[in-house]
This record gives C-alpha cells, sequence and structure tokens, in this order.
C-alpha cells in the first residue's frame, strides 16, 4: 500500500506533536483558524498546503487520513466531516463534549467504514508497555486493584483558558487528563461496573472541577482509585498496578512530570522486601510517533482501533456519571453547575 496522505487540523501543540511524526510528503494540509500558526506548521513539511478551515483537505483526494487536533468543541463536528468525506480519523482524546457526541460519530464510522482511533496517546509511554507487558506475561498474577494520581498546577490566568470554558471544554480536569486515567484503567483491569466519586472546584475561579476523586469497581471486585488535580502544584503521574505476585509502578511521564520509570515489585516467597527492576527511559517522547504507527497499522490492515470509540464513549459515560453526581449538569453545549 502506497505510504498514507493527511491533513491536520488544529495546529497547536497536539497538533505539531502529531505532524513532527509524519514522513516527509506524508502531510498535505495543515488548517487553522490561525493562520501564522499554520503557516509555522506546514513550513516543517515541504509541499503541505494551509487553510484557514478543513474544507478543501477533505474534498482532496489524495488524503486518506485526518488527525483532529482542535480543542474540545471542534472535535466531534470535525470529525464528522471528516467520515462522511470518506476518511479514517485520528481524533485527540477526549474526542468530543459528551458521550452522545462519539455515539454519533460511532453510527457514522460504522456505516462508511472509516476507521476511527481516538487519541490516548499514554498507552503509548514506554513505561505504560513494559507495564503492559509485565501485566500480559503473569508475572503480576491475577490483578486485585489499581491507583493512579496525574495532576498538574497550572498557570497564572488558567482559570481564563479555554479549559475554564464549558461550552468549549465539556468539563476541567476529570475530561482533560482525567479520561486518561480512565482509558488507562479500563485497558489494565476492564469494564467498570460500579462508579462512584466526585468533582469538585478547589482553588480556581471557574465554573468547571479542577480535582475530581474517583472509585471504579470492575464486576470481579477489582479497584481502580483515581485523583486528577491542577491544583498539585508540582507535575505528577504515577501509575500504580496490584498484582497478587507483584506489583509495578510507572512514575513520570519526562519532561516537568519527570524521568519516567517503570519499577517491577516482585514479591519473594518469605515476603518481606520484595525483588526490584527498574527501568528508565529518558529518551524524548516517543508515544506520539507509536500510536500513530498503530493507527496507519489499524488502517491497512483494517482493524478496530484499540482505543476506538467504543472505548471513548464507555470513557466519557464514566466522566458524565462523576459530573451529574457532582452537581454538573451535562449537555451537548458542553457543562454547567447546577
Amino acid at each position: 500500500m502506497s505510504p498514507l496522505i493527511y491533513a491536520i487540523i488544529g495546529c497547536g501543540l497536539i497538533g505539531r506533536k502529531r505532524a513532527a511524526s509524519l514522513a516527509p510528503g506524508q502531510l498535505a494540509w495543515v488548517c487553522d483558524p490561525d493562520r501564522q500558526r499554520a503557516e509555522e506548521l506546514a513550513a516543517t513539511h515541504p509541499g503541505c498546503q494551509v487553510a484557514a478551515d478543513g474544507t478543501n483537505a477533505l474534498a482532496d483526494a489524495r488524503v486518506n487520513a485526518v488527525i483532529i487536533s482542535t480543542i474540545n468543541h471542534a472535535l466531534a463536528p470535525l470529525a464528522m466531516a471528516a467520515i462522511k468525506a470518506g476518511k479514517h480519523v485520528l481524533i485527540e482524546k477526549p474526542g468530543g463534549l459528551n458521550a452522545q457526541q462519539l455515539r454519533r460519530l460511532q453510527a457514522a464510522a460504522n456505516e462508511s467504514g472509516a476507521i476511527v482511533r481516538l487519541g490516548y496517546n499514554h498507552r503509548y509511554h514506554p513505561g505504560i508497555l513494559k507495564a503492559r507487558e509485565l501485566h500480559q506475561s503473569g508475572a503480576l498474577g491475577p490483578l486485585m486493584f489499581l491507583r493512579a494520581r496525574y495532576g498538574h498546577g497550572g498557570r497564572v490566568g488558567y482559570d481564563r483558558e479555554w479549559r475554564a470554558n464549558p461550552a468549549l471544554s465539556g468539563g476541567g480536569e476529570l475530561i482533560d487528563q482525567g479520561v486518561h486515567l480512565i482509558d488507562l484503567a479500563g485497558w489494565f483491569l476492564g469494564d467498570f461496573t460500579r462508579i462512584e466519586g466526585h468533582a469538585q472546584t478547589c482553588f480556581w475561579d471557574m465554573p468547571v472541577d479542577d480535582n475530581a476523586f474517583l472509585s471504579l469497581q470492575t464486576a470481579a471486585g477489582q479497584t481502580a482509585w483515581l485523583h486528577v488535580s491542577c491544583t498539585e502544584w508540582k507535575n505528577l503521574f504515577s501509575l500504580e498496578i496490584y498484582g497478587r505476585d507483584a506489583k509495578v509502578a510507572v512514575d513520570g511521564l519526562g519532561g516537568s512530570y519527570g524521568i519516567e520509570r517503570c519499577t517491577f515489585y516482585r514479591m519473594l516467597p518469605q515476603m518481606g522486601p520484595p525483588e526490584t527492576t527498574q527501568w528508565d527511559y529518558p529518551a524524548p517522547d516517543t508515544s506520539w510517533a507509536a500510536e500513530l504507527a498503530a493507527f496507519a497499522e489499524d488502517i491497512v490492515l483494517t482493524r478496530q482501533p484499540q482505543p476506538g470509540l467504543a472505548e471513548g464513549i464507555r470513557t466519557l459515560e464514566i466522566v458524565e456519571t462523576i459530573y451529574q453526581h457532582s452537581g454538573y449538569k451535562i449537555s451537548t453545549a458542553g457543562l454547567s453547575t447546577l
């Protein structure tokens, strides 16, 4: 098969990360209302065309696949336009403002045959892939529970940015960083049948949450305890997975989150201090390129992406349950306090 030809709609930080993973000649269009931002990205891919919106890119017969990397409120409408134009689509998380938007995309993709992947790049971080390898090898034994924390400290004016506007974001910290933890927890433990927890605004002057605390349980009784925060002050990522025979912990994501590290703690027959093995991953973040390679394989193999729209829907259903329990009203326009 010939190399896939892409268009990117949304040329901010994430769009730039996606473009950096493409080979020369693979990027035909970059689209963004900010012309300067689009032109700067196009300059890194000679021959790439620039547009304010995706109309011409979606009409271009050369384009096989579209990457949607806009702010949340534009994700689902643009993905729907791409599906209807006959393109395969990678949509950045969370994919839309709510689960209903993703259900509509799922119906359209089923009808057209489009391959649609949700951009949950954390699954492709090397430390998390190592943890997954250890789990699948049986080294942890049957899983008991999972504990994860993820957070940052915001910045001056954070509560006046688009993430603080529910019509644009669909929610706060839970729909921003929290969806990554929900996705990872489900990847390791499976579907959750019991959803408990709450979201709240502790510090920032905004109508969306800045902290969320979740307790999710599978039908078999395995628990995922999750906390996400944008009042963390020191950026933090921590994922701990506990089996009956061992534990694996992934800490850091590189950059301001600290060096990425996977540590395996194997319980000894006599118990006591465990046998410990550690892997460090100081190299630049390779998750974006690895995820894009998986998307290309999905298309070539006509394979259902993991995660795809089904996983994205379930993640947003959990988000909506927590928001509704916490006094937020979910609508197609986003989220508002009751």
